[in-house]
């Protein structure tokens, strides 16, 4: 795009930011499903985080195809994404990008917006918003300045993956993406280790072979399920142990959003005290003391009382700079 091109994007961008609400498209507050037009009222002020399609386009819900047509702006992940999403249902709200790399300068735009009654929709490219994916900072701005802040529910690859692994869904973590370095891979998955539950990531095709390889040196022979293009034409789903998962997957490069479930340790596993804190310091870096306490304790079975004693002496070591 020349430099004309990219100033004009720019310009109209933060003339959508600058409307005041309810005057964007006011007869078009509509979508399309099967060929029939349903009319709808303009959403009430506030941010809306609207969970949309990991795949398929007929994963939508009604009333996120409502809150999207009746949202005064629609704030996305990649606007030529979600524009193929409101085309499948006729609507005609306009977007505005907010990703990783222009938040901090859209952010305030977008509070802007909310101050002044906007009714803003947040979506990502699939699935539900904020699963590793930008968002939570301006949903926590949004709440300290005041403004409502409501969730749609709908579509998301972790919950699917976990559905149809075939692994205990009693206590599962989140794990997103593994580091792409292998040292620090590596020291992840030594940490995982320790988890004594069922483990979600996130990977990509290229790496997903390696990854499994990592996983199988550090975790020892659990039993595994790899979800490639869940909802999708090509959807997958791959089952075995861990090892032979890996050698499978490097004879055969696959592609897509993969998802990979990973069943707990067979027994218990012992946590001893410097484990702990190298848990409760992690978990510090991310979240409050209350937090993390809770975090470890229930990661560890450890008492709450031990580690929030513990965690109080890691957090005055941290103030005064004593080695970690």
């Amino acid at each position: 795009m020349t430099a004309a091109g990219e100033g004009a994007r720019l310009a109209g961008m933060s003339e959508i930011l600058r409307k005041p609400p309810g005057r964007e498209h006011p007869a078009l507050r509509r979508y399309v499903l099967d060929g029939h037009p349903t009319d709808v009222a303009r959403l009430a002020p506030g941010l809306h985080i609207i969970a949309t399609p990991i795949g398929n386009l007929g994963d939508i819900t009604l009333r996120a195809l409502a809150a999207l047509a009746g949202a005064d702006l629609i704030a996305c992940e990649d606007t030529r994404v979600t524009r193929k999403l409101l085309d499948r249902y006729a609507i005609a709200t306009p977007l505005t990008p907010y990703h990783d790399h222009n938040a901090a300068q859209a952010r305030p735009a977008l509070l802007r917006r909310l101050a002044d009654g906007a009714a803003i929709a947040l979506v990502s490219d699939a699935g539900t918003p904020l699963i590793s994916d930008p968002g939570f900072k301006l949903v926590r701005a949004a709440h300290e300045a005041g403004h409502a802040v409501t969730t749609l529910p709908g579509a998301s690859s972790l919950l699917a993956a976990l559905a149809v692994a075939g692994l205990p869904t009693d206590q599962f973590l989140f794990v997103g993406f593994l580091p792409p370095k292998v040292a620090a891979r590596r020291s992840r998955i030594a940490e995982l280790g320790r988890i004594p539950a069922t483990l979600v990531l996130f990977e990509t095709g290229p790496r997903l072979a390696a990854t499994l390889t990592d996983l199988a040196s550090g975790l020892g022979p659990r039993e595994a399920t790899v979800c490639r293009e869940l909802t999708k034409l090509h959807e997958e789903i791959r089952r075995g142990d861990l090892e032979t998962l890996a050698q499978n997957c490097a004879a055969s490069e696959l592609r897509g959003e993969i998802v990979l479930v990973i069943g707990p340790p067979s027994a218990p596993v012992e946590v001893s005290l410097s484990d702990a804190d190298a848990l409760l310091r992690q978990a510090l870096g991310r979240v409050s003391l209350k937090d993390a306490v809770g975090e470890v304790a229930d990661v560890t079975g450890l008492p709450r009382r031990e580690l929030y004693q513990r965690a109080l002496k890691l957090a005055k070591d941290a103030d005064h700079g004593a080695p970690r």
